[in-house]
C-alpha cells in the first residue's frame, strides 16, 4: 500500500505504512521550482534500484511515458550523453531532452545526476517541444541490510507557458506516482534480468560500454532561451487527458 505525503511534514505526521512518497517544492521564487521526492524502497536493495535507473532496456518495461531513448556517447566512464522523449497529457505536446548524465557509487550508496546540453547531431525536432533539464538528480541510500530510500530532486524549464493546474498536477500526482512506478520495477527486476542479458551492466562494468566517445568540445550548455517558447497556457483543465499509466 503507498501513500503519499508532503515532503515538509514532520517525522511525526508521516504516514506508518511504508513505501510512501512524500514530495514537495524548493525556490518557491523561482519561475520553475524545483521538486523534491523520496520513496522508501523496502525488500529493495540500492544497487537493484541503480542498476533499474541505468537500463535503458529494462525501461522500456516499466515506463509507459517514454517514447524513445538512446545513449549518444560517452565522456568518461562514469559521463554520457543521451536522448529521451516523454509523452505528455493529451493536449499538451510531447517533449524532449538532450541530458549530459553521470553517476556515482558511494560504497553502498548511488548519485545519478543530469542537465540540458546540445549535441550537433540531435537538434530540436518539430514533432517535439526540446525541454531543457536545469538540474535532475537521484540519490540512493541504503536502509539496513535490503532496503533503501529513494531521493529524486528535478528542476525543469518546459518551454511552454503552462497553466498552473498543469504543473500542480504534475508535481502533486503524475511525479510521486512515477516514483511509485519505479520502485515497482525494481522488485521485478532481478527476474528479468535473469532472462535478459544478465552479466552485460556497463554502468557497473566500463569495458562492456561500447559507445562512440564524445569530447566536451561538440557539446555546449542547452540555454532555455535559445529555444521556442510555445503557448499551451489557454488549454482547460477538463481538456486535459491522463491515461491509467500517464497518472
Amino acid at each position: 500500500m503507498h501513500t503519499c505525503a508532503p515532503y515538509w511534514l514532520n517525522k511525526e505526521e508521516l504516514p506508518r505504512r511504508k513505501p510512501y512518497v512524500a514530495f514537495g517544492r524548493t525556490e518557491k521564487s523561482s519561475e520553475f521550482p524545483a521538486i523534491k521526492m523520496q520513496i522508501i524502497c523496502k525488500d529493495l536493495p540500492p544497487e537493484t534500484l541503480y542498476d533499474v535507473l541505468h537500463d535503458s532496456h529494462y525501461r522500456t518495461k516499466w515506463d509507459s511515458n517514454m517514447i524513445e531513448t538512446c545513449d549518444i556517447g560517452r565522456l568518461t566512464v562514469n559521463a554520457d550523453v543521451g536522448y529521451y522523449s516523454w509523452r505528455c497529457p493529451s493536449p499538451l505536446k510531447n517533449r524532449d531532452f538532450v541530458t549530459l548524465r553521470s553517476w556515482l557509487p558511494l560504497g553502498n550508496d548511488y548519485m545519478i545526476i543530469n542537465y540540458s546540453v546540445k549535441h550537433p547531431k540531435y537538434p530540436p525536432r518539430k514533432d517535439f517541444v526540446r525541454a531543457v533539464s536545469l538540474q535532475t538528480g537521484y540519490l540512493i541510500k541504503a536502509t539496513g541490510r535490503s532496503g533503501c530510500i529513494l531521493y529524486y530532486l528535478t528542476q525543469v524549464d518546459p518551454r511552454g507557458s503552462l497553466p498552473k493546474w498543469v504543473v500542480n498536477k504534475a508535481s502533486q500526482y503524475v511525479a510521486p506516482k512515477a516514483m511509485k512506478k519505479i520502485y515497482k520495477a525494481g522488485l521485478k527486476y532481478p527476474e528479468w534480468k535473469q532472462r535478459h542479458n544478465p552479466g552485460f551492466k556497463p554502468w557497473v562494468y566500463p569495458e562492456q560500454n561500447t559507445l562512440p566517445n564524445i569530447s566536451l568540445n561538440e557539446l555546449s550548455l542547452q540555454h532555455a532561451d535559445s529555444l521556442e517558447n510555445i503557448d499551451e497556457s489557454s488549454f482547460a483543465e477538463d481538456r486535459m487527458h491522463i491515461s491509467d499509466n500517464e497518472s
